[in-house]
């Protein structure tokens, strides 16, 4: 497997604006994909976050199992984050999503109001790309305020948004870690979209998705792609691709199957939610990660 890695330079200048902006904010509001929380926590915020209260939202729940949602809240609650599921199109997810920030941040607002100071509580949104975050602020700002994309490395500079006369939360660009020691973890933040896809092997990621997934959701899979089981060797990610290619019809001249197009596929589709709802961690696999 190719190693995946990928800081670039706009990370570092990220990283450094992070650091400064810390000393502005009351809360932190990290964003995690359901799908890959464990994944999705760079170490770093550790450290840099280890003083500040904080909230944590697991996007993209629909997408992820019901039951690994459910065992991940438990987990961050045992570690005395706030933590919720979250679903940008749920009708109820703004006002509960701001319920949480005020709730958690009702201890810096209580030292304010016993000075007889009426404070505005500022929560910085962070997370890895692609997660979530712009999304997730328009929501709660209902407008459009924060850059919005469907592929990591949107947003560049941090961005001020006003969501109450008492609540302003601060958009920032995703930050990945400066090197991606774990593998595994780096392939589901592949899967996930938090890498650009134009620095990856494509192919190689999709067929180990398709391997992975079909250890996962073997059922939902075969029903996705009906050619997939003709094939044999089912740990073999370029057969597993080229069984995509052959159940839509992606074949070349000569009988060679466009396993390119079907990787672009079955990553568009997995990151749709339309191949299964599936979270690739559990917290009895992976527990933190440790700065």
């Amino acid at each position: 497997m190719q190693t995946i890695n990928w800081y670039p330079g706009h990370m570092t200048k990220a990283r450094r604006s992070l650091e400064e902006d810390l000393k502005l904010i009351d809360v932190v509001v990290e964003i995690v994909d359901a799908r890959a929380p464990l994944a999705c926590r760079n170490p770093d915020f550790e450290k840099l976050f280890r003083n500040k209260l904080r909230v944590m939202l697991l996007n993209k729940s629909d997408l992820s199992a019901p039951a690994a949602n459910k065992a991940w809240v438990r987990h961050f609650a045992g570690e005395g984050i706030s933590v919720m599921e979250y679903v940008s199109v749920n009708s109820s997810a703004r006002k509960n999503a701001v319920a949480l920030i005020e709730k958690a941040g009702e201890p810096v607002l209580k030292k304010y109001r016993d000075k007889g100071v009426s404070k505005t509580l500022r929560a910085m949104v962070v997370g890895i790309p692609n997660v979530g975050k712009s999304t997730f602020i328009n929501k709660l700002a209902g407008v459009t305020r924060a850059q919005v994309g469907d592929r990591p490395g949107v947003t560049r500079g941090k961005q001020w948004v006003k969501i109450s006369p008492y609540l302003e939360l601060m958009d920032t660009p995703g930050l990945l870690w400066g090197k991606l020691d774990d593998q595994t973890l780096a392939k589901h933040i592949a899967y996930i979209g938090s890498i650009r896809d134009d620095i990856m092997d494509i192919e190689e990621i999709a067929g180990l998705l398709l391997c992975d997934l079909d250890k996962l959701c073997p059922g939902a899979l075969a029903e996705r792609y009906k050619k997939l089981s003709a094939v044999e060797d089912r740990d073999l990610p370029e057969a597993m691709l080229e069984g995509v290619a052959r159940s839509r019809g992606f074949i070349l001249s000569g009988g060679v199957c466009d396993t390119e197009r079907a990787a672009r596929i079955v990553l568009d589709e997995f990151r749709a939610g339309k191949i299964a709802k599936v979270c690739f961690e559990s917290p009895e696999e992976g527990g933190n990660v440790d700065a």
